[in-house]
């Protein structure tokens, strides 16, 4: 069996819905200067992608009471992101052990910036050039099988993986739902391009101090509403 068979085959039974493995060469600069230059040097990532499940997701207008925060969280959040590392993991020493460098990045871990909220990888960068969808208005990676109903890992590699495709273009057109249910007003509906800033299209810290008052009041801060609104993952 070749490698890339190996390694998709070991991530699916793992429990990943989505994989893909990205040429990072064309979002190098931007790798470098979001998670410095030793991240910049893995030539290759894979994608793994675990979909949320649909009827916890659509309690989230909900999401003020406690039991409907308790259980996207649980579930939406630590359960998926706990699955994502093990399969991250499992699949970073199965290329160690073929002499290959590897490195996974957490599916939920901050780096700490003075100026900025962000990892020191873009989970949803690698599955974007690994052409498993777009990035939409909400700043989220849309999927055309369950939209941005997904949570995402990566595993850096120098391992020779041929990548699975190339970026999909934008299918989001004239929709704003997104933009329009945020309780923040953190989007300015900026269409994604890669020669901006995130910024021109996302406040983060509107969102962090959201989570913040939400977790004052039910000891959860969830919100969600964003993927939860987005057409291309509702009704699936």
């Amino acid at each position: 069996m070749q490698l890339d068979d190996k390694i998709r085959e070991m991530a699916m039974n793992l429990g990943a819905d989505f994989f893909g493995v990205a040429d990072l060469a064309p979002a190098r600069d931007f790798i470098a200067w979001q998670g410095g230059r030793e991240v910049a040097e893995y030539p290759r990532a894979v994608s793994i992608g675990v979909a949320l499940l649909n009827p916890v997701v659509d309690q989230l207008p909900r999401r003020g009471e406690k039991p409907v925060a308790m259980e996207y969280r649980h579930y939406a959040y630590d359960m998926a992101n706990d699955l994502l590392d093990t399969i991250a993991l499992r699949v970073s020493g199965s290329l160690q052990r073929q002499d290959y460098r590897t490195f996974p990045i957490p599916a939920s871990k901050r780096a700490v910036f003075d100026d900025r909220i962000a990892a020191t990888f873009s989970h949803k960068l690698a599955a974007h050039l690994a052409g498993l969808g777009w990035i939409g208005k909400s700043c989220l990676l849309i999927t055309p099988q369950a939209g941005p109903r997904v949570r995402w890992a990566s595993v850096l590699t120098d391992a020779p993986l041929q990548p699975t495709g190339s970026p999909m273009k934008e299918r989001c057109k004239e929709c704003k739902e997104c933009v329009d249910i945020c309780p923040q007003a953190a989007f300015t509906g900026r269409p994604f391009r890669e020669d901006e800033p995130r910024e021109a299209r996302y406040d983060a810290r509107k969102c962090e101090q959201y989570m913040k008052d939400l977790e004052k009041k039910t000891g959860y801060g969830v919100c969600g509403m964003c993927l939860y609104v987005c057409p291309h993952g509702r009704g699936k």
